[in-house]
């Protein structure tokens, strides 16, 4: 059976390499490729749950039906709050608001699903705060295909989500993909975004969809 974090090496097209660089740059410089599971390590929860390239748990979601509250928590391997995500109550359009760890009073991003009458490939704005102003990152691409990423203010990608196969070639599904992050961006904004998309594209129950505000 194929394990969810094989240690897979992305093939060399995928991950680029600076020139004339020593190590030590190089290594600053690379993504982080993350494997992210859908799906809590705790019975009966949903969640997610993330592993570096070396197989070490990075970030968790683990959220209790029962005890629900309309958030969800990012955590990291040790069960430490690292951001809550919130669903803005009364939005005309679906939003969620990012605040640093269990703080809640002051939104770090805001995070907008894009409207639009005509097809388009874009499926997300965030911006600084709460108001929508300031410089402002999207998301293009396709959750369903797990073929997306966040660009910058300045056009650049940041952050991809990509499908994840074996080693022997296998597609892995869209329950496990991977997230691969510039040096410059914070993995944990990128992963939370991955949360909203999954709260707004993704397949079957969703741990906001059906929670009343």
């Amino acid at each position: 059976m194929t394990k969810v974090h094989p240690n897979v090496v992305a093939p060399a097209n995928e991950m680029p390499r600076l020139a004339n660089a020593s190590v030590a740059d190089q290594q600053q410089h690379e993504p982080e490729v993350l494997t992210v599971w859908r799906k809590s390590l705790l019975f009966n929860c949903n969640g997610f749950t993330v592993f570096d390239s070396k197989g070490n748990l990075v970030f968790r979601v683990d959220n209790y039906a029962s005890e629900y509250r309309g958030e969800i928590v990012l955590m990291d391997s040790c069960g430490n709050s690292v951001l809550t995500i919130r669903r803005k109550k009364l939005s005309l359009s679906d939003q969620w608001l990012i605040y640093n760890g269990e703080e809640c009073t002051r939104p770090l991003f805001s995070i907008k699903k894009h409207v639009a009458l005509r097809p388009t490939k874009t499926l997300l704005y965030m911006t600084p705060g709460s108001s929508g102003n300031g410089s402002t990152y999207r998301v293009d691409g396709s959750y369903h295909h797990r073929n997306c990423a966040i660009y910058n203010p300045q056009g650049y990608a940041v952050a991809e989500i990509r499908q994840k196969e074996s080693k022997t070639g296998v597609s892995l599904g869209n329950d496990v993909f991977r997230l691969v992050v510039q040096s410059e961006f914070d993995k944990c904004l990128a992963m939370a975004v991955v949360i909203v998309l999954d709260q707004i594209f993704g397949p079957g129950p969703s741990m906001l969809r059906n929670w009343s505000f």
